[in-house]
């Protein structure tokens, strides 16, 4: 087989490291995108082995990216999230991709329900699930981030991490329907430039099992009985708990 010359390989394996840093993307991942064993791919970046020409190719085209300076290549979907993530594989989570109903209390206004939209998808090119919420009232407030799906918790995360600020949703095993609940953490604006943490239970619904017009649902409203009772699945279910002092 023909090997790289010690200098290149050397040039090759930080580059290597680089991707795999940018990307978030375990060694591991990597290796079986690549087609090669994690142990191959350990001594080669440890330099105890040098890169073959043949492994430079497969890891090439697992990245979509050339380690040898010579441009992009045909790149190959990365299905796997990071360690960081969960490490999920997308096959195990397309139950999750699609749109969703998500309902909470309002914060602005007692008694009353908020309902907007949240898409779940995969990002081809990051190779883990994202979501991403719309039609908001509160357009100027909606989020976006990454979703982790621990195996140690069974538990769902929707994180929003902007410039070090976070808003999580942690979400229970879906029910047979589907239906996904648990408890939001976040930051309320109050007067001024005041924020202050706030805590609800939140629900997620698939998209065609509650037809409902989206926006600020009080008591009045036609569709408030039927929002009302499933947001309160959250807590009467156990999906999350209140404790107080």
């Amino acid at each position: 087989m023909s090997e790289l010359p010690q200098a290149e390989g050397y040039r090759t394996a930080d580059r290597l490291r680089e991707e795999l840093a940018r990307r978030r993307i375990s060694r591991q991942a990597v290796a079986d995108l690549a087609r090669i064993s994690l142990s191959t791919l350990e001594k080669a970046l440890a330099g105890s082995r040098p890169f073959t020409l043949a492994t430079i190719v497969r890891l090439e085209e697992a990245l979509g990216t050339s380690l040898r300076g010579e441009g992009p290549v045909a790149a190959a979907t990365l299905e796997q999230a990071p360690d960081a993530m969960g490490a999920y594989s997308r096959a195990a989570v397309r139950w999750i991709e699609q749109d969703y109903v998500t309902l909470r209390p309002s914060f602005a206004t007692p008694g009353a329900i908020v309902a907007y939209r949240t898409r779940i998808c995969w990002d081809d090119a990051a190779g883990h699930l994202r979501f991403a919420e719309s039609d908001r009232a509160d357009s100027a407030f909606a989020q976006a981030g990454h979703v982790s799906m621990p195996n140690l918790s069974g538990h769902t995360y929707l994180v929003t991490n902007e410039s070090g600020q976070h808003r999580l949703i942690m979400l229970g095993r879906p029910t047979r329907e589907g239906r996904m609940f648990g408890l939001l953490s976040t930051l309320q604006a109050g007067p001024g430039s005041q924020l202050v943490p706030v805590a609800s239970p939140v629900a997620l619904v698939p998209q065609a099992q509650l037809a409902i017009r989206l926006g600020l649902i009080d008591p009045a409203h036609g569709d408030f009985a039927a929002c009302s009772a499933v947001l309160a699945t959250a807590t009467a279910d156990d999906f999350c708990r209140w404790r107080g002092v």
